[in-house]
């Protein structure tokens, strides 16, 4: 058994509500109904990443996972589980396909997702790059919740509009990326990377959501009442792919926030739509730093982002868990 982690009364309590949004595994739901959710990222240099991203979201519970990409990513992305569903839909320069083309069949999916990921292993490609664009604007009009991270941030630097006022968006930067979009939006933190810097960049782009991982993980959507710490103790091993972690957990956790939204159950409580986005990008961080934390403890400065991977349900079942499971 894990040492169990040191966790503040005001994390519990954030948990506590985290835990509100889990749907009970009930007779009555059917495949697909804990959970639809895609990650849009895998290229020609860049194959872990969305498989890393998928998997966690799998692992934390989503019934149903999918990974969208380049056709070269998707025969060594298959080879990787068989328990990721991976569409070879995406497309690099040169191709004679337009973004447009490219985009169809991926908007046609979005009616049966219940989030989307982007970013994940997506490079910096035009072709790729504007395809992705296409999705972003398809899924807002469609209400489809979204996590962008790594090269989705690129884009979004260079098209705030793309996201700016969208109020079912999580953006996942880090202190470096952070930067950068500050620059883009005309911003001047001051250097400050933390709750206000957090909170200036939320307001800034209309409300999204900021998950600013660091040390500690600011996440707020620009106001008071909804600006948290992430602040639990992780790994102190910083290798690539961990914040993959971190957006399939998201990704798995605004599927539920959906079915909690929706009454699909007999839930608790009466919690809106910015609380639980809010709780959702928390719930995320805490997962992750955990995973960390625990994957750390076994394998120290060795540890890789599919040593995270193997620790997903284990963190679940500490920190949020099934009502009688959990440690906390």
């Amino acid at each position: 058994m894990p040492d169990q982690p040191e966790m503040s009364p005001a994390a519990k309590e954030l948990l506590k509500k985290v835990r509100m949004m889990v749907p009970p595994m009930l007779e009555k739901f059917h495949k697909g109904m804990l959970g639809r959710v895609a990650v849009i990222g895998g290229s020609e240099n860049y194959t872990g990443a969305p498989y890393f991203s998928a998997m966690a979201s799998a692992r934390l519970g989503a019934d149903l996972s999918h990974v969208i990409c380049t056709p070269p990513a998707a025969n060594v992305i298959k080879t990787y589980s068989p328990n990721l569903m991976v569409h070879p839909i995406m497309r690099e320069s040169p191709h004679h396909a337009t973004a447009s083309t490219i985009a169809s069949p991926v908007i046609a999916m979005l009616a049966h997702l219940h989030s989307l990921v982007i970013g994940p292993g997506l490079g910096r490609d035009d072709l790729m790059q504007a395809t992705v664009a296409e999705v972003i604007t398809a899924a807002r009009e469609k209400s489809v919740p979204l996590v962008l991270d790594a090269d989705a941030l690129w884009l979004v630097q260079r098209k705030p509009d793309l996201v700016r006022g969208y109020k079912e968006c999580v953006l996942t930067p880090n202190v470096v990326e952070f930067g950068r979009l500050a620059t883009a939006v005309g911003l001047d933190t001051k250097g400050d990377t933390g709750k206000e810097g957090c909170k200036a960049l939320a307001n800034a782009l209309g409300g999204v959501m900021v998950v600013r991982k660091g040390p500690v993980d600011w996440i707020s959507e620009g106001s008071d009442e909804w600006t948290v710490v992430g602040d639990a103790q992780g790994g102190k091993k910083r290798s690539g792919g961990q914040g993959d972690t971190l957006t399939g957990s998201i990704g798995t956790l605004l599927a539920w926030r959906g079915m909690y939204l929706e009454k699909a159950w007999d839930v608790e409580g009466d919690m809106g739509r910015e609380e639980t986005l809010m709780l959702a990008a928390y719930g995320g961080s805490a997962i992750t730093r955990e995973c960390s934390r625990l994957a750390f403890e076994k394998r120290g400065r060795s540890l890789q982002a599919s040593d995270l991977t193997d620790e997903v349900p284990v963190a679940f079942l500490t920190l949020i868990g099934e009502k009688e499971e959990s440690k906390l």
